[in-house]
């Protein structure tokens, strides 16, 4: 099960608000999702979890390229939102490429080959295996808002609230849960 929520800085402090992310399928679109809870270009954290596995963090500010992090690279990339996050960070196939390859509609056929209907997932599962176990990412994401990172790497179960906490807004982040 997941859990995600927006945290956005504004000049009065954090505002925080539950997000679906049913219609995120690559890291373009959590971005815009992040875009679209700014206010004046300001800082946003995108908080996912995926309970007691792994916690992602996206911090968006202005036009500037996301920062991620997450807690368990291994863990994740056997998800599909924390595959989005791995991917990014360990350099995996761009999207474009991806949707030059479904454009051409290939089979596995081509080389004379049968097709197997889990060539998918054998090609998920060894990607997913190939991430290295722990953190992933800038682990200084948080370093100028409260959360060095030591206290970040520490983080285990409830992290979002022990981050949360450390920005000022736990009991916002509270009300959206």
């Amino acid at each position: 099960m997941y859990f995600a929520a927006l945290l956005a800085r504004t000049e009065d402090g954090w505002e925080a608000s539950d997000t679906e992310l049913d219609d995120v399928e690559t890291l373009s679109d959590l971005t815009d999702l992040a875009h679209e809870a700014s206010v004046d270009e300001d800082t946003v954290l995108v908080f996912i979890e995926q309970e007691d596995a792994w916690f992602g963090l996206v911090r968006v500010e202005g036009e500037d390229d996301p920062r991620i992090f997450v807690s368990d690279a291994s863990a994740a990339a056997r998800s599909s939102y924390g595959e989005i996050l791995t991917k990014e960070l360990l350099g995996g196939e761009s999207d474009d490429d991806a949707d030059d390859l479904d454009s051409l509609d290939l089979d596995g056929t081509e080389e004379g080959e049968p097709v197997r209907a889990d060539d998918e997932e054998d090609e998920t599962s060894a990607s997913a295996e190939s991430v290295p176990p722990g953190p992933a990412g800038d682990r200084e994401i948080l370093a100028d808002l409260g959360m060095t990172v030591r206290e970040l790497l520490a983080l285990e179960s409830d992290a979002l609230g022990e981050i949360a906490d450390a920005l000022g807004a736990a009991e916002m982040l509270e009300t959206v849960r």
